[in-house]
This record gives C-alpha cells, structure tokens and sequence, in this order.
C-alpha cells in the first residue's frame, strides 16, 4: 500500500519539476509546436512534456515497483523505451506514419510474445469464450495498437488527454490494489501522478504539450493496464471485486479515446481516405466548434467518461452482448447531438478558445 502511494508520489514530484527545465531547453533549441490550420491553438509552444511524464513514470516504476511480485517486468520497459524513441523522434523530426506504426508493432509484439500481456478469452462477448493462441495474438496485438494510437488521436486540446488518464489509471490502480496485483496498481497510480503535475502545466493557457512522446507512452499503459483488467478477471471469479462482462467494461473504461477513434476512422474509410488522414472530425474538435472552451470541453469529456463507467459497471451483470449493444448506442447517441450541436447555424455565439 505505501509503495503505491510513494510511487503517486514519486512520479507526480519528478514530472512537476522536469517540467520547467524541459520547457526551457524546448524553447531555447526551437522545439515547439507551431500553429497552424488544424492546431488548436495560436501561440509557438513546446511539446515534449510526454518527456517529463516518461521520466516520471519510470523513475517512480523502478524505485517503487517489487519486482519480485512483477517478474515480466523488463520486457515491459523494453516496450516503454521503445515507444519513447519514437515520440521523441516525431515530436522533433517529424517520422513517416509507417515507421511509427512499424515501431509501435515492435513494442507491441514484446508485449504480447515475451510479457503474456495478451487476451485468452473473450468472456462470451460475441459467443467467444477461449481463444486459440493464433487468435488470441491477432487480437491483442490490435487491441494494443488501437489503444496507443487512440490516446494520441485524442491529444488535440488542453487538459483532455491528462484528465482523461487521470481517469482511468485511478480507476485501475485502485480495483488492482483490491484484487492484490500490486505492480500494476503501482504502474497505474505512477501514471496518474505524472499526469497530475503535467496538467498543471497543460491548463489553458498552456505551457507545454504532451506531444506524442506523452500521448503514445500513456496509450501503451492504459493497453497494458486494460488487457490485464480483462485477464485477472478471467481467473478471479471468487472474489467479491471480480467484473462481469469484463471485455465490455473495459471498453467502457476507455470510452471516449476508443469510440472517438473508432467512428473517426469509419468516417475516413467511408470517404475514401486513409484512417490515419489528418481532420477535424475528433469529439474534442466538435466540442470547440459547439463554443466550449478547451477546459470545459476537456471536463465535460472526462466527466462523461466517468459516467460510462459508472453506467457499464452498475449494468455489469447483464448479458455482455446487450451491455455493448447498451454502450455502443450510448456513445452514438452522446456523439450524434454533439455533431448537431457542432454546427454553425445552430451555435448562436461562437466564442470559441484558440490557445491550446
């Protein structure tokens, strides 16, 4: 219990005070993110704090974590560090999207091959209990890459994607920590911390953005946490904490990033395009087109997102299938009225807020 704390701690402590210093080099050597048609913002700002939040993270994992409770540890950091480079890489020389995704899949297949970080079975979602080992890489491997790429789609505004994580590694550290898997409660509650101290920087008006280094590393943890909140409730079934319907619940735990990415890419299929073209389609888009400032947009989002936990969490013991049909109608219903209410004949102000 007091490692978990200590590495809140630790993790919030390291990422406040690599904050200043980051946003000084950034300056200085010209490390910024410019404005632009499709940048939310209008003012020359740095974007490597995801630099400050890995610091924080790794630092707070390897003084805290009992690696003797987590022995798979090390591949874990493998993945991380890989996933570090790449955002490093493409927060200061912009890469190609293939390479990152080649990058992406590398840390992914550690994950999956060397960690067992992987889904065995789907819990009767679909009428698919196991699941063969071909099938079970398939689409874990898939989960992951959609998770890391959905936290980085959804980094367009301030205080979204540190709210949202926030969010999410609380929720997770603290149903690990009553289901006695400490190392992950410890990674979950390390992640959280740091992106306390980052949002203290990242309210508008923003000092730093996360870039992709931050938004990348956090979408490789919340895959991990996410996997394994699905898998330990596969062999729990005794405890009084276990979650039915754990697959659906898990989607409702990532709903805003995993359903935002999801109907962005069907939009893009459907036009004709590559899922991964750049746009203006994101909810967040829509939430600052509809006259919400980036704070309140990031809020309400947040605050939504809870309320779909708590909703699929309350409905956990019904047919799992119904429970998706319940969140899947949910989120278009909650996206639908956001897109009527995004267009400009029925805004009657638009007072919009353009510094991210």
């Amino acid at each position: 219990m007091y490692d978990i704390i200590l590495s809140f701690i630790t993790a919030l402590v390291v990422t406040f005070y690599a904050i200043p210093s980051i946003i000084k080099v950034a300056k200085i050597k010209q490390l910024v993110d410019m404005p632009g048609e499709r940048r939310s913002h209008d003012e020359i700002t740095p974007s490597l704090g995801g630099i400050a939040i890995f610091a924080g993270v790794l630092f707070s994992i390897v003084l805290w974590t009992p690696f003797n409770l987590f022995g798979d540890l090390q591949y874990i950091l493998c993945a991380f560090t890989i996933i570090f480079l790449i955002g490093v890489k493409d927060d200061i020389v912009p890469i190609s999207p293939k390479k990152k995704f080649a990058g992406e899949i590398f840390a992914a297949i550690i994950l999956v091959t060397k960690s067992n970080i992987r889904l065995t079975s789907f819990h009767g979602l679909f009428g698919i209990y196991e699941i063969p080992f071909w099938f079970s890489f398939i689409v874990s491997m898939v989960t992951i890459l959609l998770i890391i790429n959905a936290f980085n789609l959804i980094d367009g505004i301030n205080g979204l994607t540190g709210c949202i994580t926030v969010l999410i590694t609380s929720f997770m550290s603290a149903w690990f920590f009553l289901v006695d898997h400490l190392a992950l409660s410890l990674i979950a509650f390390s992640t959280a911390g740091a992106c306390i101290a980052f949002l203290y920087y990242n309210m508008t008006p923003a000092k730093i953005f996360m870039g992709d280094t931050g938004a990348l590393f956090i979408g490789l943890i919340c895959s991990i946490l996410s996997i394994q909140f699905i898998e330990v409730n596969n062999v729990i079934d005794e405890s009084r904490f276990a979650i039915h319907s754990a697959p659906v619940v898990a989607i409702g735990i990532l709903a805003i990033p995993v359903f935002d990415t999801l109907r962005v890419f069907s939009i893009r299929i459907l036009k004709g395009r590559s899922p991964f073209t750049a746009d203006r389609q994101h909810i967040h888009h829509m939430m600052v087109d509809a006259g919400f400032t980036h704070m309140v947009s990031s809020v309400i989002l947040t605050a939504f997102n809870a309320l779909i936990i708590y909703m699929v969490l309350s409905l956990q013991n019904l047919n799992i299938n119904f429970l998706l049909a319940i969140l899947i109608g949910t989120m278009v219903i909650f996206t639908t009225i956001l897109f009527y209410a995004s267009r400009p004949e029925n805004i009657p102000s638009k007072g919009t807020e353009i510094t991210k």
